[in-house]
């Protein structure tokens, strides 16, 4: 027999023979083409050629029988593809399986086992508790119904022989006998075939219809059509009339009762109907085994309380008060869920619980009548006559006199209760109040309350030297009987004591306790922080005390002095100043500042004399002071005693010719408009001091008043070469330039002031406000932006990016500014002006007050806050802020020394500078 052509269907090609079968014994791979085999000593061993590959490397080829008949053919279908070794089967289906692999195989399952034992449980577990919540979130039916087959228990025999039948769906009669009962409506065709035409108005009798409307039939037997409609008609009036009124159109259902009446009806619980059941189940079995248990009870009525059922928790709550009746828990829920039975069940609470304070407290509550609560809390402290708070609500109803009687009854009661002893005090005559606090010391030897009370009533007789004695012995009697001296809490007493009005005994109680655990060397400190908090705290007396405390301890620290100076400068008066100040100066003599301040005080209240003698008695004890020279001189000065002023200031350059004192000489002249002699005297000064630089640019600017450019621009030049870091001198020298009109040279000055001063801001700022005056906005944004990489945190420039920019982009720079410049004056001020020009005012007020209290000292801040007040506050915010700049005194910023050291206005007080400042101000566009 012939062999078979092979065929070229894709399902008989022919399976090749080197495929996934393993190597014939002694193969090489590229043999052929002159490679050789390698191989390690692991395999072959020592003394072993490379070529002479053994038989044992390969295993037997597998005997396959080869029929001529029948052939391999590769089977492609899906079902026998493998990802790896394509329809051929697995990749190693063809390989033997040998001893190798099948110990390997058994290691790897005893490790699967092993492995597998370690998670059992955690898997198991894991199993349960998603089956769990799932069978919570979708329970099965016969969970759902669990409750229902519960109460299947309670079915009684009659009730169970009185369920109906439901029937066999497969028995063919009953489902007949239904069929039969169903009611089919006529088809049109018939009710058409009865008509005669579209005005009849009879059905035909023998139709059928007429058995359904009994009594509409017409004389000739017919149904009558008109009669069934009118029929229908009487009986929706009679619906209608039945809840109409007698006014037409006027309804006598009320809409919002009935829509209150049906949200009455809706649970106010939202949660889930299986929750409230399982609830409900696991209280009943609290009850239910723990009778006694009054949680249980109260759980299970504020249950059934959310869920609406109201009746149901009263119920409960008072069947829990008849089981514990011993719980006052339970009989005050009681009372809240009745409200109607109130009095009765508290009633019999307190027959049950007679020492029960809450409920006497909850009885006279209930009580509306003022003499029916006298009556209940007299009751009560019949049977609890020791109970401090029942004493208090009742002494809370009484008039004094009848308050006082009640008192004195409750501290025989209660003779350790504090609060009782001092009330019963505060309503006693002096003597008698005196001999009740002895009295309460007597059996309440640790509290510190008495002995303050004590001091306070002393205080108020005018007894004051017993105020002091009697802190003392407190503190000491405390320490006898064992009780802790806690410094703070003495100190919040004197804070409270003073509040409360009682002045010494608020200083006996710092002067006392201010030292108490304090060591020697910390003193200082502490007491000073001390008198800061008080101030802080708005204790002014208690400050006042630690300072003067502190003064006595140290009566030679300037700084302590200084300190208790401006504390009384700004909370005291204007003699306690000026009191302390004499006592500063006779243990600090060679203090200026306290001599100086002492001065002001009496010039600012129009005592000059006083001021002169105080001065000259700082000449005796600082001979030579540059300070108290030219105090006396602006003293004179300002009085308009020029001579004298004039006189002092050449017996100053006498004796102490120092740089200020040259200074000042060529500015009082200059003020006095004697420009010659002012120019005469800085001319010698600059012989003296040549590197002073305020004497280049006063003689610069009186040159400039007279028109003199070339010297001015002279007397610049010879400042900058001599001061070349004096920034001023510099921005003078340009600014002159400029407003000369030669922008150019104005340019190069700033150049080289930036070579000479590195890093500074004003130079910067010079420089871009010029290109930008001259309308190179480019060129003014591009020096802006190396700026700010020379100086990344100067507040000045940022403050300047914000309205460079374009409006939209204000925002933006804002934020950037403040990210980089949080604190910074200038930035806050760019913000709030910001804030002005799109109308915040609330904000833009904020952060006006923000500037200003950051920096007390920024002039421009206070023009800008006070301008912004003048258009858009009240007349009460712009005093408020005048009277703050006049406080804070502020000297600095761009606009404002401008304004305030201009010759016209050297008498000009900080007032009339405000104005002028907020004047010059340009509105925020």
């Amino acid at each position: 027999m012939a062999a078979k052509p092979p065929t070229t269907s894709i399902a008989s090609i022919k399976r090749k023979n080197f495929l996934g079968q393993p190597a014939p014994s002694g193969y090489v791979a590229g043999v052929g083409r002159g490679a050789t085999g390698f191989t390690t000593r692991s395999d072959i061993g020592p003394a072993r050629e490379a070529n002479d590959v053994p038989d044992d490397r390969h295993p037997a080829p597998s005997k396959r029988k080869k029929d001529d008949d029948e052939e391999d053919n590769e089977d492609l279908n899906d079902a026998n593809y493998d990802e790896f070794a394509g329809y051929g089967g697995s990749l190693f289906s063809k390989d033997p399986y040998d001893k190798d692999d099948e110990e390997a195989d058994a290691v790897y399952e005893a490790i699967d086992d092993r492995m597998d034992e370690k998670r059992r449980e955690y898997r198991e577990r894991r199993y349960k508790e998603e089956i769990e919540k799932y069978r919570q979130e979708r329970p099965k039916i016969q969970q759902q119904f669990s409750d229902l087959k519960r109460g299947l228990s309670e079915v009684s025999e009659d009730d169970w022989n009185s369920i109906p039948e439901v029937g066999d769906a497969r028995n063919r009669k009953q489902r007949l006998g239904k069929l039969r009962e169903k009611f089919t409506p006529l088809p049109d065709s018939v009710l058409t075939r009865n008509l005669g035409g579209e005005s009849t108005t009879a059905i035909d009798p023998k139709s059928g219809l007429a058995s359904a409307f009994p009594g509409m039939l017409t004389p000739t037997g017919d149904l009558d059509l008109r009669k069934i409609g009118q029929a229908r008609n009487t009986l929706m009036d009679i619906k209608l009339t039945q809840v109409s009124d007698s006014v037409s159109g006027q309804t006598v259902v009320d809409p919002k009762g009935y829509l209150t009446d049906l949200q009455s009806m809706i649970p106010t619980y939202g949660g889930d109907i299986n929750d409230i059941k399982k609830a409900r189940l696991l209280l009943k079995s609290v009850r239910e085994t723990n009778p006694n248990h009054p949680p249980a009870w109260i759980a299970s009525a504020r249950l059934e309380e959310v869920t609406g059922k109201l009746q149901a928790a009263r119920n409960l709550i008072l069947s829990g008060c008849d089981i514990c009746p011993n719980s006052e828990d339970l009989w005050l829920e009681a009372v809240r869920l009745g409200p109607d039975t109130a009095k009765k069940v508290i009633s019999r609470a307190v027959n049950h619980l007679p020492n029960s304070v809450k409920l006497w407290i909850k009885a006279a509550e209930l009580e509306l009548d003022l003499k029916a609560k006298k009556r209940v809390y007299r009751k009560a402290l019949e049977h609890i006559p020791n109970s401090v708070r029942l004493w208090k609500s009742a002494v809370e109803l009484e008039e004094p006199e009848d308050a006082r009687i009640l008192l004195s009854r409750a501290v025989e009661c209660c003779p350790t209760s504090v609060e009782l002893w001092l009330a019963l005090a505060r309503l006693e005559t002096y003597e008698n109040a005196r001999k009740v606090l002895n009295k309460a010391r007597e059996n309440i030897p640790t509290d510190r309350q008495i002995w303050i009370t004590a001091s306070k009533l002393e205080e108020a007789q005018g007894n004051t030297a017993m105020v002091e004695k009697i802190i003392e012995r407190s503190i000491n009697s405390l320490a006898t009987n064992g009780v802790e001296i806690h410094r703070d809490h003495w100190l919040k007493e004197a804070v409270d004591a003073e509040k409360s009005g009682a002045v010494l005994t608020c200083q006996a109680i710092v002067k006392s306790i201010i030292g108490y655990g304090v060591e020697d060397e910390d003193r200082k400190h502490s007491w000073l922080e001390d008198a800061e908090s008080f101030t802080t705290q708005a204790a002014y007396e208690c400050a006042r005390a630690v300072y003067s405390h502190a003064l006595e301890a140290f009566p030679a620290k300037k700084s302590i002095w200084l300190r208790a100076a401006h504390f009384e400068r700004q909370h005291g008066t204007r003699d306690s100043l000026e009191n302390l100040l004499q006592k500063a100066v006779a243990h600090c003599p060679q203090a200026e500042t306290l001599w100086l301040m002492g001065a002001k005080s009496k010039w600012l209240a129009g005592d000059v004399p006083a001021a002169r003698s105080i001065l000259s008695l700082a000449f005796q004890a600082n001979p030579n002071s540059e300070e108290i020279w030219l105090a006396a001189v602006k003293l004179e000065s300002e009085n308009l005693e020029y001579e004298r002023a004039r006189k002092l200031l050449a017996k100053a350059r006498s004796s102490a010719p120092t740089p200020r004192v040259l200074m000042k000489s060529a500015k009082l002249e200059w003020q006095l408009g004697d420009l010659n002699e002012a120019l005469g005297q800085l001319q010698s000064a600059i012989e003296q001091f040549p590197d002073y630089p305020k004497f280049y640019m006063m003689q610069g600017q009186i040159y400039s008043l007279q028109n003199s450019v070339n010297q001015a621009r002279d007397s610049y030049n010879t400042g900058t070469k001599k001061c070349s870091h004096s920034v001023p001198l510099w921005l003078l020298l340009s600014r002159l330039d400029d407003s000369q009109g030669q922008m150019t040279r104005a340019r190069s000055v700033l150049e080289k002031a930036r070579q000479k001063n590195q890093q500074n801001a004003q130079l910067w700022l010079e420089a871009i406000r010029l290109e930008w005056k001259a309308g190179l906005k480019e060129i003014a944004s591009a020096m802006l932006a190396k700026a700010l990489q020379e100086c990344p945190n100067s507040g000045l420039l940022w403050s300047e990016t914000v309205f460079m920019a374009d409006r939209p982009q204000r925002k933006m720079r804002s934020v950037d500014a403040l990210k980089k410049c949080e604190h910074d004056p200038q930035v806050l001020l760019a913000v709030s002006k910001l804030f002005w020009t799109e109308r915040k005012t609330l904000k833009c007020r904020e952060w006006f007050n923000r500037t200003v209290k950051v920096d007390p000292d920024f002039g421009d801040a206070w023009a800008c806050f006070y301008k912004f007040e003048l258009l858009h506050g009240t007349p009460v915010e712009q005093e408020d802020v005048k009277k703050r700049c006049i406080q804070a005194e502020p000297r600095h910023g761009d606009l404002w020394p401008a304004v305030a050291k201009k010759p016209e206005n050297w008498r000009a007080k900080i007032e009339d500078i405000l104005l002028m400042v907020a004047d010059a101000l340009p509105v925020p566009i």
